[in-house]
């Protein structure tokens, strides 16, 4: 569909510059990620076996890196579910560290941080509608849940004719076997 042609490359833009200006400085993204960085490696650790590295100008690389990557993957059209994916996990950090709008007193810089971070909201509502977009088609879940009903009639169907023939065959077997004896057969129940 056009819309999505056009909607994705736009919606793609600004991860993409912002990943490029980031890997160019990444200086200048360290001290507002430093406490995002911090309290996501502090939980990590609790939850995970290994240690989480704390090298905040890493984080902020490796992060520029998947804006890059998985936002030129989405404008192109090419795995647009995963990358939105990707890039929704991206942004929610990001936003975190870079519009603390609630730490600031000034209110001019606290309306500028508070405009960026709304519109950062803004941007992750658009990449989970993204996400979830199945291009018209059915969702896998509805394929799967309609492939399960097809197979259950067609066993049923299968079912009732290999029962209707097991019926046919023994009352076959019955009354030749009564023939042969000369003897009715003993009536089957079906």
């Amino acid at each position: 569909m056009l819309v999505r042609r056009i909607a994705r490359p736009l919606l793609a833009a600004p991860f993409i510059y912002g990943g490029i200006s980031t890997l160019r400085k990444p200086q200048d993204r360290v001290p507002g990620a430093r406490p995002v960085v911090e309290k996501l490696a502090d939980t990590a650790d609790k939850q995970l076996p290994v240690e989480v590295p704390r090298d905040v100008e890493q984080w902020v690389k490796a992060d520029a890196a998947i804006k890059v990557a998985a936002g030129s993957l989405f404008a192109l059209n090419k795995f647009p579910r995963l990358t939105a994916i990707a890039l929704s996990a991206s942004v929610v950090p990001t936003t975190l560290a870079g519009h603390r709008f609630w730490e600031h007193d000034d209110p001019t810089e606290k309306f500028g941080q508070l405009s960026n971070f709304l519109k950062n909201t803004g941007l992750l509502g658009g990449l989970l509608l993204a996400a979830v977009d199945t291009e018209g088609r059915p969702s896998v879940r509805y394929r799967a849940k309609r492939a399960a009903k097809r197979a259950a009639d067609v066993t049923e169907k299968n079912y009732e004719k290999a029962s209707k023939r097991a019926v046919t065959a023994q009352k076959k077997a019955s009354r030749k076997a009564g023939k042969k004896t000369g003897k009715g057969a003993l009536k089957v129940l079906s």
